[in-house]
């Protein structure tokens, strides 16, 4: 489920949202991905479910583990990894894209081609983002729940309640929205950013989604409607 009051284990300490929504997310994806054209893979074809494995694997732990601290923790870990490396392959692969666009290649991409590609960064640059700001904010899923010093990047307007108001807190689905948000209407929304880092992350992200949509996507539907 999205944000919500934090529910308890029965020893008391708070229990983890549920991972379903960040499952779902990682499946289509791997999904959607399957679209880019052969040429522009830079990845053998296993690599995508590689990644997979390896991001699923801690929030399996978390879900089944009895120690959901420690799973908490290398998840934390491992999705800031997946998060970076994901990012980094669709700008490497937003930059070949322009090049093809621009030099051109032995063989020219087509219209479909280019608007297929299009389509799988601008889904990836949203999903890399969103995991960045869930495991980032506020010290991430375990920071959240465990009331844990650190830093708030971003002000939802939810948990702004006054006083006597149920505790609320941001789940996968809200940091989702945010990264969705950011891509479409390259603003932060009704979320606001409140760190220097949550704002340079937000600007990088509108940038990718900007030359997506503006670079790739404007010239497939030139090459297709010619």
């Amino acid at each position: 489920m999205s944000g919500s009051e934090p529910a308890t284990s029965p020893g008391g300490t708070p229990a983890p949202e549920a991972r379903w929504p960040v499952v779902l997310t990682v499946i289509a994806v791997l999904v959607i991905a399957a679209g880019m054209p052969d040429r522009l893979m830079l990845l053998p074809y296993w690599a995508p479910f590689a990644v997979a494995i390896v991001a699923l694997a801690p929030m399996a732990g978390v879900a089944l583990g009895s120690d959901k601290r420690r799973w908490l923790r290398i998840e934390r870990v491992v999705l800031l990894a997946v998060a970076i490396f994901v990012l980094g392959l669709t700008v490497t692969a937003l930059a070949t894209l322009i090049r093809h666009i621009i030099i051109g290649g032995p063989e020219r991409l087509g219209g479909l081609e280019l608007l297929t590609s299009s389509v799988v960064a601008w889904v990836v640059n949203v999903a890399g983002f969103a995991l960045l700001f869930w495991q980032m904010d506020a010290g991430g899923p375990l920071g959240r729940l465990t009331g844990e010093d650190a830093p708030r990047d971003w002000m939802f307007p939810q948990a702004g309640g006054g006083d006597g108001a149920p505790a609320w807190l941001p789940g996968y689905v809200d940091y989702l929205y945010l990264a969705f948000s950011t891509a479409t209407a390259f603003s932060s929304t009704d979320v606001m950013p409140l760190t220097a880092r949550a704002k340079v992350l937000m600007m990088m992200e509108a940038t990718i989604a900007l030359v997506t949509m503006v670079v790739v996507a404007s010239r497939a539907i030139n090459v297709l409607g010619s």
